[in-house]
C-alpha cells in the first residue's frame, strides 16, 4: 500500500525534523541524536501502523537495513563482554527505527525535497570552506603533515573518511540537480557548477582516499553508463578523459595531494607485506583485517559476537604482533569484516546481501545516481567502520532512506527522476 500525506502537521513537523537532523550533524551529536529519536516519534503518530509496519517488512531495503541490528543484537546471546555489546548497539539503533520511520505515510512535495538536498550541498560546503580556512592558516605545516599522512581538520570531529564521503555524495545531488535543467535557471545553474568544481577541488586538497576512490568510482561508472546505457558518448568520453588527465593534473597542482602520494608509496612495503610500524595507517589497516579474518575464521558457525570482537582481535595481535597492542590496537578495517569476525560466515554473507538490496530495487533500477551512491556506500565499508559510529549509521541510513522514500512517491514529487 502506498501512502499519501502530503499536507498536515505531521509533513511540516517530519520535514523541520528532517532539516534538524541534517544541521546537527554538522553542529551538535546531542542534537542530532534528539531529531532522530523525535523524528520516529512523530513517524508512529498516526492510525495507520499496521500498514507502516507492512510496509515495512513489503521493502527490501528496509527490513534488510534493519538485519544490521538485529545481527549483532542476536550476537549479544554469546558475547562474553556485554558491556562492550550494549556500547555497539546503542550506537546501531537507527539501522533498526530509521527504516521503520521511513516507512511512515508521509510526504513531502517536491520544494520541500529540493530544499533539503540543498541544504545538504549547503551545509557540506560550509564544511569544506571551514577545513580549507584552517589549511590555509598554516599552510607550510599542513603539507609537512601530509608527509607523516596526517590530514587537515575537518568536520564531523574531524572524520576525515565519512567527510570526504559525504563531500562525494553532495558532488553527486548538485549534479543531479544540475542535470535536471528543467528544475533550475541559468544562474542556479552557474552556482551549482561552481559547487561541484570546487567540492572536486577540495577532494584534492583533503586528499582523503575514501572520498577520492568514491569520486573516480563515480567518474568512471558514470563514463561507462553513458557510453553504453545512455548513447551519451561525449558525455561519456569526456568523463573518462576527466578520470585519467585529473589525477595527473592534481599531483602537480595540489601540495597535499602530491604529498599524499608521496606518503603512500613510502608506506607501500609494510603496506605489501603487512609489516607492522607504529602510525603506518595501510599497514595497520591490513593488520586490522588479516586479525578479523582470522577471528571469523576461527569462530565460522556463529562469530564472536560483536561485544567480543575487540578482545578476540587483541589476543590475535598479542600473538601476531605484541609490538602493536600500546599504540594501534584496532577494530578490524571494514564492515565485512566487522560482521564477519561478530557473527561468523553467515553475517559476512547477510552483509553483502543487505548491500546488493539497493542495485535491484525495481523503480530503481535505471537510476544511474542512485547506483553511484551505493556503489560508493558499499567501497567505502570495504575498508571503514562506519556503522560503528553515530555519524556513520546516521548518514548511511538518512541519506539513502531519504532518496528511497522520494523515489517512491509520484514522478511529480521525485526530484531525481
Amino acid at each position: 500500500m502506498q501512502f499519501r500525506l502530503h499536507t498536515g502537521w505531521r509533513n511540516s513537523v517530519i520535514f523541520a525534523l528532517l532539516i534538524t537532523m541534517m544541521a546537527s550533524l554538522f553542529f551538535s551529536r546531542a542534537l542530532l541524536s534528539i531529531s532522530m529519536a523525535l523524528f520516529v516519534l512523530v513517524s508512529l503518530l498516526h492510525k495507520n501502523l499496521k500498514d507502516q509496519i507492512r510496509n515495512f517488512f513489503l521493502s527490501p531495503l528496509l527490513w534488510g537495513m534493519s538485519v544490521l541490528f538485529f545481527l549483532p543484537f542476536i550476537s549479544g546471546i554469546w558475547s562474553e563482554d556485554k558491556k562492550q555489546w550494549l556500547d555497539i548497539m546503542r550506537i546501531k539503533l537507527p539501522l533498526l527505527f530509521m527504516p521503520i520511520a521511513f516507512a511512515s505515510p508521509f510526504g513531502l512535495s517536491k520544494k520541500n525535497q529540493i530544499a533539503i538536498v540543498i541544504l545538504f550541498i549547503i551545509l557540506v560546503t560550509g564544511g569544506t570552506l571551514w577545513s580549507t580556512v584552517g589549511y590555509i592558516s598554516d599552510i607550510n605545516a599542513a603539507h609537512e603533515n601530509y608527509l607523516r599522512s596526517q590530514l587537515i581538520i575537518t568536520p564531523l570531529e574531524n572524520n576525515h573518511i565519512l567527510f570526504s564521503w559525504i563531500v562525494t555524495a553532495a558532488i553527486l545531488f548538485s549534479a543531479g540537480l544540475l542535470w535536471q535543467k528543467k528544475e533550475s535557471g541559468k544562474k542556479t545553474s552557474r552556482i551549482l557548477l561552481i559547487t561541484i568544481l570546487w567540492l572536486i577541488i577540495f577532494l584534492h586538497i583533503l586528499a582523503a582516499r575514501t572520498g577520492l576512490i568514491s569520486f573516480y568510482t563515480i567518474l568512471f561508472v558514470a563514463g561507462l553508463w553513458f557510453i553504453l546505457k545512455k548513447s551519451k558518448l561525449v558525455y561519456g568520453v569526456l568523463l573518462l578523459a576527466v578520470f585519467i588527465v585529473l589525477p595527473l593534473a592534481a599531483y602537480f597542482v595540489f601540495p597535499t595531494f602530491q604529498n599524499r602520494v608521496k606518503y603512500f608509496l613510502y608506506d607501500l612495503p609494510y603496506f605489501s607485506k603487512a609489516s607492522y610500524k607504529p602510525r603506518m595507517n595501510d599497514a595497520v589497516r591490513i593488520i586490522s583485517m588479516k586479525a578479523g579474518w582470522s577471528v571469523m575464521n576461527d569462530h565460522p558457525a556463529a562469530g564472536a559476537g560483536f561485544g567480543d570482537i575487540f578482545n578476540e582481535t587483541t589476543k590475535w595481535y598479542r600473538i601476531h604482533y605484541p609490538e602493536m597492542i600500546e599504540k594501534d590496537k584496532i577494530y578490524p578495517s571494514g564492515e565485512w569484516l566487522m560482521y564477519g569476525a561478530g557473527c561468523g560466515w553467515p553475517g559476512f554473507f547477510l552483509f553483502s546481501i543487505v548491500l546488493l538490496i539497493p542495485f535491484f530495487i525495481k523503480k530503481l533500477r535505471q537510476n544511474l545516481l542512485w547506483h553511484l551512491l551505493n556503489a560508493t556506500i558499499a567501497m567505502m565499508f570495504l575498508f571503514d567502520t562506519g556503522l560503528e559510529v553515530q555519524f556513520g549509521v546516521f548518514i548511511y541510513t538518512f541519506i539513502l532512506l531519504c532518496f528511497w522514500h522520494w523515489r517512491k512517491e509520484e514522478a511529480s514529487y521525485n526530484i531525481f527522476q
